[in-house]
């Protein structure tokens, strides 16, 4: 079992794996996305498909009073795309008698990214990474952090 940790971003998606225990998480890259993180969903499914994750965790990027944005919105919109194409995978799948099945059942889950992006500035420069190296890795430790909140508060249920 792995959980997929998913940061939208206008230049790039970052991305986080679990470990099979669901104890933690890692970077696992990036995907560039050149203004429209909408067009990166193949590339998704490919890493859901390569990875065997089970579960998928998309930041959800509130507003500091916790009231949803144009932000929140289009992340709420990425998200759903992503579970109707899962949808149709999984149907097309089962039809053709597909191994692809097994991977489609797959839940699609968001949590809220708020001061996210301050927090993986921060672990960077805890890790002796030069500022001028964040904007690169921002994205992927980004998506460590949504990811290891899922995982903590999955792990206390």
């Amino acid at each position: 079992m792995v959980w997929l940790g998913v940061d939208l971003g206008n230049a790039r998606i970052g991305l986080a794996l679990s470990d099979p225990e669901l104890t933690f998480a890692h970077p696992a890259g990036d995907i560039y996305v050149a203004g429209d993180y909408f067009f990166a969903i193949d590339d998704v499914l490919d890493v859901i498909e390569d990875e065997h994750v089970t579960h998928v965790v998309v930041g959800l990027p509130l507003q500091m009073d916790g009231t949803e944005g144009k932000s929140a919105k289009k992340a709420k919109r990425w998200a759903d795309n992503l579970r109707k194409r899962l949808q149709q995978i999984q149907d097309e799948a089962q039809t053709d008698n597909d191994a692809l099945a097994e991977h489609c059942n797959i839940q699609v889950s968001l949590v809220d990214e708020r001061l996210t992006t301050v927090s993986a500035h921060r672990q960077l420069f805890e890790a002796n990474k030069s500022s001028n190296k964040h904007r690169p890795l921002v994205d992927q430790q980004s998506a460590v952090v949504i990811l290891q909140t899922a995982l903590d508060r999955a792990g206390k249920q």
